[in-house]
């Protein structure tokens, strides 16, 4: 073989090689990305959903008839006390109880304020309307109501819900100033599933107030967050009493779904949900990049 003809042949050699090199590398390489665990938001034991029940105003037909059904199937809850209501100091002594089973006494306010302004409000006292009171004295009335929980269940951290959903207390926004003292803040109304738990803003969690729901009709809003991917916030009053009532009939079927299908839906109280929300999306949220970094 000529010296030409050899120095050919070494020269496809090398091609070959460094082909076969490189193609052996990239191949590890997309290997490598493969076994990336996914970053995704991701609920407790492989759940679809998380579920918060949550009941405000401290009513008796939440203790008479919502608490004994959450109990009986082991499913954890929240209440948020409005502090002035009667049924707080009459009947301390089952909302104390309730926290030790492991429930959440959540804050709704000392007094219940909300905007007299708004179509159908006329129930507002004038005493206790949102656009009389100014925001310092919302936040501090709202604080002074952390303290009071305190008291009840010796517990540190608290969820709160805006009477009404309103936001602003004498025309300006009061709740970035709770911000914070709490874990998270229900404000508003929706469907009550969330979006997207990656975006959702622990501040601004939507909720859905049902009245007059029956049992399938709640169950069907749960299935619905399950196909999200995210979390549904119901927040009930009455429960066979009171007011913007769900009958006890609806509101025990709903509770007799979800610890029928605990695996599929993580039910428990807003705080213990949101304090996950807040971790997985501090865990998904993206790497600071350094300057000049590619």
């Amino acid at each position: 073989m000529s010296a030409g003809r050899a120095g050919a042949v070494t020269v496809r050699v090398r091609a070959l090689l460094s082909g076969l090199l490189l193609g052996g590398a990239l191949a590890g390489m997309g290997s490598a990305h493969a076994a990336e665990p996914a970053r995704a938001f991701a609920w407790p034991n492989g759940a679809r959903a998380a579920v918060s029940l949550a009941y405000d105003d401290a009513l008796d037909s939440q203790l008479d008839h919502a608490l004994p059904v959450l109990d009986r199937h082991g499913i954890r809850a929240t209440f948020y006390l409005q502090l002035s209501n009667p049924a707080v100091a009459q009947r301390m002594a089952a909302w104390r109880a309730a926290a030790r089973r492991g429930h959440e006494l959540g804050n709704h306010s000392l007094f219940h304020q909300c905007a007299r302004s708004k179509a159908e409000r006329g129930w507002v006292e004038a005493h206790r309307d949102l656009d009389t009171t100014s925001a310092e004295q919302m936040r501090d009335q709202v604080l002074l109501a952390n303290t009071m929980l305190m008291a009840i269940d010796g517990r540190h951290e608290r969820t709160y819900t805006a009477p009404c959903g309103d936001k602003l207390a004498g025309g300006r926004a009061y709740l970035p100033g709770l911000h914070a003292a709490f874990v998270a803040i229900k404000v508003g109304s929706s469907d009550g599933v969330v979006d997207a738990m990656e975006t959702l803003d622990p501040h601004a969690v939507p909720v859905h107030a049902p009245v007059g729901a029956s049992g399938a009709q709640l169950i069907a809003i749960v299935k619905e967050a399950a196909r999200r991917g995210t979390m549904v916030n119901f927040t009930f009053h009455g429960i066979g009493g009171d007011y913007l009532t769900v009958s006890s009939q609806a509101h025990e079927e709903l509770v007799r779904f979800l610890a029928a299908n605990r695996r599929e839906y993580w039910t428990g109280t807003f705080l213990d949900i949101m304090r996950h929300a807040r971790r997985e999306q501090a865990r998904l949220k993206p790497a600071p990049t350094t300057p000049g970094a590619p």
